[in-house]
């Protein structure tokens, strides 16, 4: 469990500020507990529910929505009652069944034949993960940062709002926070976006860690292929390690930085639009990293423990960015990876967001796909091994991984589309951060 009370050592308990701030922290992390358990509850793993409400019962019997959480348990407990009471029920009708009395059981092998039979399993798709760093304890400042992007909010004049944080997991940094306006998905742009803004105030990391959602990991398929934005962390030499346990078994760090940075920085203000909301996130995050105490490092802030986590000493600039990208590190990546697709009546199939057409020749069949780093092509093999085909590899030029940063650093003059889309606020940000590009 995620959350624990919280108590302040050295405080003198008379101290009415103390009490506050006590009572403040303890309702944070009740919250994020709460809300967990309201995802359980709206997905219908009511046992998982069940046991996040009866933690902050036991734990926070003083927080906002104690009457809430008990009214939850009372509900989840009649809920959990009913389902087990209508399974044994038909257990007993199926013992009474005469057509069943004498049957054995069916081994799995059985039942799995009886549903492919009638049509309700998917085609097997052979499985293969992507190559990734082992896990371990980052033992350095800036060895690995967390990166993920709170579930949207709405936030007063300025719309949905979704915040992405990063955090360094050994000096708890407040590394960077973006808000992503009009949007409950942040695309591979936005990701971009903070992570050169974190580059360039603190250099790059060695290792960042991420979840599974979509803009980071090809999640759709059993033999995932690397997104953009995993490209082109790997061809500026950055690991990425994809956690293997859901918050907050890992990735607890970013989701209590996820409740930190709402609840100080957003809940409850008002905001003349995206520039003041961006512009408080900033701030918060200032007093977070340098003078804010946290029982973790001793009462120390982070840079008051960790003074080194100023800079990684591995420097980036946008202006720099392309000739930092080392396309070998990609291909040295892709050729310890393999991957199976499934073709079409025309034998086409996709790898990554782009699509190959091998012909008829190897249509309605799964195809083996690799990639050969010194011809530097993606080599197709037919299902039965006898037949082989080539292509040149898609979406690995410079231009492709750099986004839309690639227009703003090749051009002096960069004129903005009116009115101002999501992209053009993007574009803004980033050439803030240019020399000698004029909007």
């Amino acid at each position: 469990m995620g959350g624990q009370t919280i108590e302040l050592v050295g405080f003198d308990h008379g101290n009415i500020a103390a009490y506050g701030l006590i009572n403040g922290l303890n309702e944070l992390l009740a919250s994020h507990e709460y809300t967990v358990g309201q995802f359980y509850f709206k997905n219908k793993r009511f046992v998982g529910a069940l046991w996040r409400f009866e933690y902050i019962r036991d734990n926070y019997p003083n927080f906002s929505k104690i009457d809430a959480v008990i009214a939850k348990i009372s509900e989840l407990e009649t809920l959990i009652e009913e389902r087990d009471a209508e399974w044994k029920k038909r257990l007993e009708e199926l013992k009474k069944d005469t057509e069943f009395q004498d049957a054995e059981l069916p081994s799995r092998s059985r039942i799995a034949a009886f549903l492919k039979q009638e049509g309700y399993t998917r085609p097997y798709e052979r499985h293969s993960d992507l190559p990734q760093p082992e896990k371990k304890v980052a033992q350095r400042v800036h060895e690995e940062w967390e990166m993920d992007a709170r579930g949207e909010v709405d936030v007063e004049a300025v719309g949905r709002v979704s915040i992405i944080n990063i955090v360094d997991v050994r000096s708890h940094l407040k590394v960077e926070s973006l808000p992503c306006v009009d949007t409950s998905h942040p695309n591979t742009q936005h990701y971009q976006l903070i992570l050169r803004r974190a580059f360039l105030q603190y250099g790059l990391p060695e290792r960042i860690s991420l979840d599974h959602d979509s803009v980071f990991y090809d999640n759709a398929s059993a033999s995932p292929y690397p997104t953009t934005l995993h490209l082109w962390l790997i061809a500026l030499g950055v690991e990425v390690r994809f956690i293997e346990n859901p918050p907050p078994i890992e990735h607890g760090l970013i989701e209590r930085t996820h409740q930190t940075i709402y609840q100080q920085a957003v809940a409850g203000q008002t905001f003349t639009g995206e520039d003041a909301l961006q512009q408080k996130l900033t701030q918060r995050r200032s007093f977070l990293n340098h003078d804010f105490p946290s029982r973790t490092l001793n009462h120390r802030s982070p840079l008051q423990a960790y003074p080194q986590a100023q800079h990684s000493s591995k420097p980036y600039h946008p202006q720099w960015e392309e000739a930092m990208l080392d396309i070998q590190r990609i291909y040295d990546f892709l050729a310890q990876g393999r991957w199976f697709r499934r073709s079409s009546l025309q034998g086409q199939f996709s790898l990554g967001a782009h699509r190959y057409n091998a012909g008829r020749d190897f249509a309605e069949q799964q195809l083996e796909i690799t990639f050969d780093p010194h011809k530097r092509n993606l080599v197709c093999r037919s299902q039965d091994g006898k037949e082989e085909i080539r292509f040149p590899i898609q979406g690995l030029s410079k231009s492709d991984l750099m986004q839309e940063l690639t227009p703003l650093v090749t051009l002096p003059l960069y004129q903005l589309a009116l009115p101002f889309t999501p992209q053009a606020w993007r574009e803004i940000i980033l050439c803030d951060h240019l020399i000698g590009t004029t909007l």
